[in-house]
């Protein structure tokens, strides 16, 4: 029996069910979740850039409004993908350059989460001493946030380079991949997930310190002095919500369906992608509840917004009288 023959034969098995599920339905959800991130992430955009960086929290929400918008310009090119517009030009694009642009922004998002939870642990827990003081230096705040940024690309921009075989007649995007990039694409995987779990273990930190900061100062002064703490622990809260709903089922099934990926499409390869392309999506979820991230965490934020939308409602009233 030619083995070889069989696994390639599997492979295009593979392939083609993955095709057949990702047009049925994958297309429809991602253009709602497109549509509705839209008009979120462009009221976002809108207020926060007319926003003075006067803190470290604003500089780290602004560098989140980015990578959301940026994460959200490749969902377009998913839909096109899967529902097999473009041939195989456009498949190319979507592996070479669209994908490693989706995972850039999702990773550089989580360690803003991370950074953001930092930010508020240090300000609620820590206070005024000296480590606080000059981590919530906007200056430092805008070294670090380009700092996460260089560190990113520089794992990410690899995949994007390596991707450089001949293409195929059928063909899915490990292929394209030289023998260093599938190397590549593995470590940059194994360190992306290393990323996450660090991030994780960090506003659960940040999450319990300021929880149990919060109760102790309640029950000391017994009044409404520990109120913009517990503001902060229901906002940081928020946070923790968003980031366990949308990627801990993610990077629960990563690892092990980037180790199927890299090998042939055998055994419980098809069941660990199927479970990927939905933890893929609530992943993706994430640029439609980020701005209520915004919303409750920052005040200025809040205020700016709630101040544009009272005189854009004023402007409609005083127009409708005429």
């Amino acid at each position: 029996m030619d083995y070889s023959n069989e696994t390639q034969t599997m492979e295009r098995n593979c392939t083609n069910v993955h095709s057949v599920s990702a047009r049925q339905v994958l297309p429809l959800f991602y253009s709602i979740l497109c549509a509705f991130a839209f008009i979120l992430n462009g009221f976002a955009a809108w207020t926060f850039f007319r926003v003075p960086s006067s803190s470290v929290l604003v500089v780290y929400l602004k560098n989140m409004v980015v990578a959301d918008i940026l994460m959200l310009f490749t969902y377009p090119w998913r839909v096109a993908r899967d529902l097999g517009y473009g041939g195989w030009q456009l498949k190319l694009i979507f592996c070479r350059y669209i994908a490693v642009l989706f995972y850039l922004c999702m990773y550089t998002g989580i360690v803003f989460m991370s950074l953001i939870s930092l930010e508020r642990y240090l300000k609620i827990v820590c206070g005024t001493s000296s480590v606080s003081t000059l981590l919530q230096r906007v200056t430092v705040g805008k070294f670090l946030a380009l700092l996460a940024w260089i560190v990113m690309i520089i794992c990410m921009l690899p995949n994007s380079i390596l991707t450089n075989q001949p293409i195929p007649g059928d063909f899915f995007c490990m292929e394209l991949k030289s023998s260093l990039g599938q190397y590549w694409h593995e470590i940059s995987v194994h360190f992306n997930v290393g990323v996450f779990w660090v991030a994780f273990l960090l506003i659960m930190f940040c999450y319990t310190s300021i929880a149990c900061h919060v109760y102790r100062s309640y029950k000391r002064v017994q009044q409404d002095s520990s109120e913009a703490g517990r503001r902060s622990n229901r906002s940081i809260f928020c946070l923790l919500a968003v980031f366990v709903l949308c990627f801990v089922p993610y990077h629960i099934c990563r690892v092990p369906y980037t180790l199927s990926q890299v090998n042939d499409c055998i055994n419980n390869h098809f069941i660990l992608f199927q479970i990927k392309e939905v933890t893929l999506f609530l992943s993706s979820l994430n640029v439609c509840l980020d701005p209520v991230i915004y919303f409750l965490m920052c005040r200025t934020f809040r205020e700016s917004l709630l101040q544009k939308m009272s005189s854009v409602n004023g402007k409609y009233r005083r127009r409708s009288n005429l």
